[in-house]
């Protein structure tokens, strides 16, 4: 069984989609079709704008769901997936290559998330920090006994790796303490701010009405989503577990096992980078991982 996966916030580059755009009549015309409805040159900023300029929240994430999301579409009869998950934002572009949501409504809504954790962001500062080699329930247990401060697991990305977020004052005090239980490394994330966390509820406010707002249909295979890690059809609890996303943890090691154990034997990641197939690759060193390519 095949599952196609899609990254999330941090695997923009420079000149991410450029290929597809000039190669495909079929690209061309959906990037275009972008540019229209974000009312900017989204194309301008991917293909030859700065790092600086796709470190913006606003940017990254509907740059990063329309190299996904286009990729999916010119592969046409290619594209035959038995299930799909998204890490964090690319749930949304999960959510449009299995046709739960149309291109155009999944733009906006990822458009709409951006603006709203930017705002959220800029109310409270905040950040991010990775911690390896600690098991997950010792760092929940030790975010869990500061108290003054905001600290909570954010991204549950593979055994030994938790990514923790909260309060710029917080992740630092946890850091320490973390690094003192013996964690190998704890590293200070380039973030704008504590995703998935209490701290993202200005966000999670908005972007609920817009996807409340917005149609979903029953997609052409199971969704495993962030919340829960559990594959999910019904259109109803897929809008309920994708505004919960904000605020609650990426369960992304939940997901790997439970697509493995679904008979997902072929990993095709479809978006920029290769980090998720990493990340499979150590639950299980035997299945078939590769990038989609047009």
């Amino acid at each position: 069984m095949k599952a196609y996966v899609f990254p999330g916030q941090g695997a923009q580059f420079v000149g991410m989609g450029k290929d597809l755009y000039e190669k495909s009549s079929r690209a061309k015309e959906l990037f275009i079709k972008a540019n229209t409805i974000l009312k900017f040159n989204i194309t301008d900023l991917m293909f030859d704008g700065t790092d600086e300029d796709l470190r913006q929240t606003k940017v990254t994430q509907p740059a990063i769901f329309l190299h996904s999301v286009i990729l999916a579409s010119v592969l046409g009869d290619d594209f035959k997936p038995d299930m799909v998950a998204g890490h964090s934002l690319g749930e949304f572009s999960a959510l449009v290559a299995n046709k739960t949501l149309t291109f155009d409504d999944g733009l906006k809504l990822v458009y709409k998330r951006a603006l709203a954790m930017q705002h959220a962001c800029e109310l409270n500062p905040s950040t991010m920090a990775a911690i390896l080699g600690l098991d997950d329930r010792e760092v929940e247990n030790i975010c869990s006994l500061i108290k003054d401060e905001v600290v909570v697991p954010a991204n549950y990305n593979s055994p030994g790796q938790l990514v923790i977020s909260g309060s710029e004052k917080g992740i630092a005090i946890a850091c320490e303490k973390l690094l003192a239980a013996g964690a190998k490394r704890a590293l200070p994330l380039k973030v704008g701010g504590a995703f998935h966390s209490p701290l993202m509820e200005p966000a999670r406010l908005e972007l609920a009405e817009a996807i409340n707002n917005t149609k979903f249909s029953k997609g052409i295979c199971p969704i495993y989503q962030n919340v829960t890690g559990q594959s999910v059809t019904d259109p109803e609890i897929i809008k309920t577990n994708l505004v919960a996303q904000l605020t609650a943890p990426v369960r992304w090691t939940h997901i790997m096992q439970n697509m493995i154990a679904s008979g997902a034997k072929t990993i095709i990641e479809v978006g920029p980078g290769t980090v998720l197939q990493g990340l499979f690759k150590k639950i299980d060193r035997n299945l078939d991982t590769s990038s989609a390519a047009f």
